[in-house]
């Protein structure tokens, strides 16, 4: 756990959770704004004179889009098609790109991705010098703003001033993240809390949760293509571009229809919060799919996002013994290309 973290007042810290003492936070977070540590993600830099020819070759983004304005989603796949990680593509400066991730992931894509580095005069770089804060809420644009001096951005793109990137994600609400350098995110996050409300991180992932948004943990990687989180609805797959590793197999998925299975957000009728992995059962108890993110939101139930069979008549599902009650998604099942993002 960063200096920074274990120095705030009144947190209680694991790995890659943080908590306050406020009480009913995401409650709260639905009427206030909001500020958090986002323990739970970390920073991969690719660093060379061709590193941009070099991530052209991995990721599923188009790297040209990747501007200092543009930020897109994007991810890195085995020749199967099977995601390693998906993340968010930063241009920093001419040869300096970066990518935010969850952190259990960064040091597997990095001794993945270091193979082919130097043969593109590229170094990879795991960034604990830098810390991840987030603004969720109606005031968060204003709030960053004053604090960070800049016009925050559109959702997938990034501004910067200084040594800070300030991105902005979907959500039901605004959400702004903050990449800065960890000696000054202390003064920071103390800055913001009088007019920001400090909670836990799992206010964030729950509201990833709510704009259908699912970030890759090391219980499923290489495991799913990239379809099956949506991601290419979400403009994190660039079809106008050249061969990536794993891209003809994505492709494939995509132009034949072969995705068999699919993202879908879910409350459960309950009170426990299922693991990652958790089977997604019908009414025969035979499994259909599995949690792949799960919070408890502002009304005491667990909302998840779990990857589950397009068949049609699944009829009544649980997890974990709970019922499943299907929620609608905020965007719909469509190609979404990065290039109209940009």
């Amino acid at each position: 756990m960063s200096d920074w973290i274990t120095a705030l007042d009144g947190r209680h810290n694991s790995e890659d959770r943080v908590d306050f003492d406020t009480s009913d936070q995401a409650r709260q977070a639905l009427e206030a704004t909001a500020v958090t540590p986002l323990v739970h993600l970390g920073v991969l830099d690719v660093i060379g004179p061709g590193a941009g020819k070099f991530l052209q070759g991995q990721t599923s983004a188009q790297v040209d889009l990747a501007n200092g304005d543009f930020a897109p989603p994007t991810c890195f796949c085995t020749p199967k098609g099977r995601m390693l990680a998906n993340a968010q593509l930063l241009r920093i400066a001419p040869d300096h790109y970066r990518l935010i991730m969850h952190r259990g992931l960064i040091e597997t894509l990095r001794d993945h991705l270091k193979k082919f580095a130097p043969f593109y005069k590229s170094e990879l770089k795991v960034r604990d010098d830098l810390a991840l804060i987030g603004l969720i809420g109606r005031e968060a644009h204003a709030l960053a703003e004053v604090r960070f001096d800049t016009v925050p951005p559109a959702v997938w793109h990034q501004a910067s001033h200084d040594a800070v990137q300030l991105l902005a994600h979907p959500g039901l609400q605004p959400r702004l993240l903050a990449c800065l350098p960890a000696t000054t995110a202390r003064e920071v996050f103390s800055g913001l809390v009088p007019q920001a409300m400090p909670v836990g991180n799992a206010i964030w992932c729950l509201h990833d949760i709510q704009a259908g948004l699912a970030w890759l943990t090391p219980r499923h990687e290489d495991a799913l293509l990239p379809q099956m989180i949506n991601w290419e609805a979400l403009g994190g797959i660039s079809f106008k571009k050249g061969c990536y590793t794993g891209q003809e197999v994505v492709a494939r998925a995509h132009f034949r229809g072969q995705v068999k299975k699919r993202l879908i957000r879910a409350q459960l009728e309950g009170d426990r919060v299922p693991a990652l992995g958790t089977p997604l059962l019908d009414e025969n108890g035979k499994s259909q799919g599995e949690v792949l993110a799960a919070e408890m939101d502002a009304y005491g139930q667990p909302e998840i996002l779990a990857v589950a069979s397009t068949r049609e008549g699944l009829g009544p599902l649980s997890v974990g013994g709970q019922p499943a009650k299907l929620l609608k998604l905020p965007y719909s099942i469509e190609r979404l290309d990065p290039e109209s993002l940009a």
